[in-house]
């Protein structure tokens, strides 16, 4: 028995689909402690964008140590914040003409959905939030009432309220746009859904599958949100930062939120950050309404600004990211052809793609599985865990892309011909 099987919670989830200890780790590549590489195709989840380790990213923070610089400041004034507030103006809100304030709140991506449903609610004077079939926006209370997977729902333990769930984008069938149900549910006042304080939306749904939404629904539902005077979140947690090509996933869609959450890759290292953008006439707290320990993490600071500087002060990076997604999805259109006789669909955009299984969903866990063994982690997700999701990092070098691409699609291969398979068609009929 393990010291992790001894002692940590039964709660651990990746360490179990993907159970080395690993040691070390540089941009795409994880070394367990015997020194076998992997390529990682997982990126925590959407938190390592700029990879493992970015070496001048890690300069910085070194250095920032090395002068005694402050780690830990509540919300205190320090040099780090004031840096990573200019540059974040300078290289993102400025070009793009976003009046957001900012709200550092505790570290985590739930900890940033909490506060700007609070927020919603507080300057609407309205407790409803609307939410989306299969959306994922947290596990703490508030969040997990707006997030749609029942794995998650079960086990807060307390009923989960005030919060209302429509249908997403292509939810009902490609033919269907389900924002005419949610319209209609607004404008009848017989339908049972009291007027939201806001709505919280994924551009693409990461956790819930890669299901994408596209240009016209988001437009709409910006429209509609204006129609009816309900705040229009974003979150951003898992899809900003560039993953979809831009460093906020919604700028090619036309839309501008009053609210945008993002965590994860913001920190650009792997350090717990999170931020409420808000337009500015919406930031209506009172000094301390909403705190937090960790809301000053400075180290977090440094690194995210690195990461600006470094990728984001011109167009060369974001250039780069639309040559390497159309890689990516050439690559992923090649290990589709390989999953026969079964149909499955490619969904995603950007360096965030999915090949969703859903004939058999158990089939995305086996290529998963056997991609670990050949030395590659990649996770799915969900409903039923039946979308095999690829998550590399931003900076993978196009050899070691080419080279996971491969390895997933030799798993395929395997898996297609494998007794496992043959014997879970077996039990499904």
């Amino acid at each position: 028995m393990t010291v992790f099987q001894r002692l940590e919670s039964n709660v651990r989830g990746y360490c179990r689909n993907f159970p080395a200890t690993f040691s070390r780790a540089t941009n795409a590549f994880l070394y367990d402690k015997q020194g076998r590489r992997y390529i990682d195709f997982l990126a925590g989840a959407g938190t390592l964008n700029y990879g493992h380790n970015n070496p001048v990213i890690k300069r910085r923070l070194i250095e920032y140590m090395e002068q005694d610089g402050v780690i830990h400041g509540l919300d205190l004034h320090t040099s780090a914040k004031a840096r990573f507030l200019e540059v974040l103006e300078k290289t993102v809100l400025w070009p793009l003409e976003l009046d957001f304030k900012v709200q550092f709140t505790g570290p985590t991506g739930t900890n940033a959905v909490e506060a700007a449903l609070k927020l919603a609610r507080n300057i609407t004077g309205r407790t409803n939030v609307v939410s989306f079939t299969n959306g994922f926006h947290g596990v703490s209370l508030g969040s997990v009432a707006a997030t749609g997977n029942s794995h998650f729902r079960d086990a807060a333990g307390v009923p989960l309220n005030n919060v209302s769930f429509v249908p997403y984008d292509g939810y009902l069938g490609s033919d269907v746009d389900t924002l005419d149900y949610f319209e209609k549910m607004l404008v009848d006042g017989s339908s049972g859904l009291d007027l939201p304080a806001a709505v919280i939306v994924e551009t693409v749904q990461g956790e819930g599958g890669v299901n994408v939404a596209g240009q016209p629904w988001l437009q709409r539902l910006a429209e509609v949100c204006r129609e009816f005077d309900m705040l229009l979140i974003v979150d951003d947690i898992q899809v900003g930062c560039g993953r979809t090509g831009t460093f906020f996933s919604f700028e090619p869609m036309g839309i501008v939120p009053d609210i945008v959450t993002m965590s994860k890759s913001l920190s650009a290292y792997g350090l717990p950050m999170s931020i409420v953008l808000m337009k500015s006439e919406l930031d209506q707290w009172k000094p301390g309404q909403h705190n937090g320990t960790f809301r000053g993490n400075n180290l977090a600071f440094v690194s995210a600004t690195a990461a600006l500087e470094l990728f984001w002060k011109n167009a060369n990076f974001a250039r780069d990211l639309k040559r390497k997604g159309q890689m990516m999805l050439d690559g992923v259109e090649k290990i589709a052809e390989e999953i026969t006789p079964f149909e499955v669909e490619i969904r995603g955009r950007g360096m965030i793609q999915g090949i969703a299984c859903d004939a058999c969903p158990a089939l995305a866990g086996m290529i998963s599985a056997e991609a670990y063994r050949r030395g590659l982690i990649i996770e799915t997700s969900g409903a039923e865990d039946q979308v095999l999701k690829f998550l590399p990092p931003l900076t993978i070098e196009d050899e070691v892309l080419e080279e996971g691409l491969e390895i997933i699609r030799d798993s395929c291969r395997t898996v297609m011909e494998s007794q496992s398979l043959r014997e879970e068609l077996a039990t499904a009929e």
